[in-house]
C-alpha cells in the first residue's frame, strides 16, 4: 500500500513539472496566463470605484484574481485534452498501465498552479498602480483559503477534462463555461443579485463554496464552511471523473478507437 502511494505522489510530481513546462513553452497560455488577470483586475478596480464602493476595492481585485484562477483551470483542462489528441498521444495514455485519471490529474492541478499566478497578480498590480490597500480581513486565514481554491478548482478541473475526452472541439465548450461560471460562482458580483432559480446551481458549485472562503478572508465573514463546502463538493467532482474515465476507457476499449469522427 505505501509503495503504491508513493508511486502515485511520484507521478503527480512528475506530472505537475512536466505540465507546468510544457505550459511555460506555449506562447497563447504565457500570453493569456500573464495579461489576462491585469485586464481583469484594471477594469475590477474601476468598476467598484465608479459604483461608489471603494472600500472593496481589495475584494474586487481577489475576485478578478479568482476569474483568472477558473480560466486557467478551464482553459488548461480542456487544452491539454486537445494537445493530446492532436499529438496522437490520447489514446497510449489510455492504454497505459497507469489510469488515465492520475494521468489527468497533475495536469488539473498544474493548471491550478499557473492560475494561482493570476490571483498574486491581480492583488501586485492593484496595490502598485491604484494604492489598493492589502489589508484582508483575516490575513491568517487569507493563505489557506487560496489553496483550498486552488484544489476545489483543480478538482472541478479534473471533472472536466474527463468529459473532455470525448468531445473533439472540447475548447469551444470550454469558451461556453468561462462566463457563466464566472456569474453563478460570484467571484466578483454577489450572487444575491441573480435570479432566484440560479441560486439553487450556485450551491453546487465548488467554485463557488472557493470564491466565498476566499473573499470572507478578504473582506470578513465564515472562512470554515465555505472552505469545507468546497473541499466535500471538489471530492464529489473528482468521484464522478474517475467514473467517467472508467466509461471512457470501457467505450474506447470496447471500440478500438478514441477518434472521433
Amino acid at each position: 500500500m505505501t509503495g503504491t502511494l508513493d508511486r502515485i505522489r511520484r507521478l503527480v510530481a512528475v506530472g505537475v513539472r512536466t505540465h507546468l513546462l510544457h505550459l511555460s513553452r506555449s506562447g497563447v497560455d504565457l500570453v493569456v496566463a500573464l495579461f489576462s488577470p491585469l485586464v481583469y483586475a484594471t477594469l475590477a478596480v474601476y468598476l467598484f470605484r465608479a459604483g461608489g464602493h471603494p472600500d472593496r476595492l481589495l475584494q474586487a481585485a481577489v475576485g478578478a484574481g479568482l476569474m483568472g484562477v477558473w480560466s486557467s483551470v478551464l482553459f488548461g483542462s480542456g487544452g491539454a485534452i486537445q494537445d493530446q489528441r492532436w499529438l496522437g498521444t490520447l489514446e497510449s495514455l489510455v492504454i497505459a498501465p497507469t489510469r488515465l485519471f492520475l494521468v489527468l490529474l497533475p495536469i488539473t492541478f498544474a493548471t491550478s498552479l499557473v492560475g494561482m499566478y493570476s490571483m498574486f497578480a491581480t492583488i501586485a498590480w492593484s496595490t502598485l498602480l491604484f494604492g489598493v490597500p492589502l489589508t484582508p480581513a483575516s490575513p491568517e486565514l487569507f493563505a489557506p483559503a487560496l489553496i483550498v481554491c486552488m484544489v476545489a478548482l483543480g478538482m472541478l478541473g479534473m471533472f472536466l477534462a474527463s468529459t473532455f475526452v470525448l468531445l473533439r472541439n472540447a475548447n469551444a465548450l470550454a469558451n461556453a463555461l468561462d462566463y457563466p461560471v464566472w456569474m453563478l460562482s460570484g467571484m466578483l458580483v454577489s450572487t444575491t443579485t441573480l435570479p432566484g432559480w440560479t441560486h439553487a446551481v450556485t450551491w453546487v458549485l465548488p467554485t463557488s463554496w472557493a470564491a466565498r472562503a476566499v473573499q470572507a478572508a478578504t473582506g470578513g465573514g465564515a472562512v470554515a464552511l465555505p472552505a469545507a463546502m468546497a473541499l466535500v463538493l471538489g471530492a464529489a467532482y473528482m468521484l464522478f471523473a474517475f467514473v467517467a474515465l472508467k466509461w471512457v476507457e470501457k467505450r474506447a476499449r470496447h471500440a478500438g478507437t478514441l477518434a472521433l469522427t
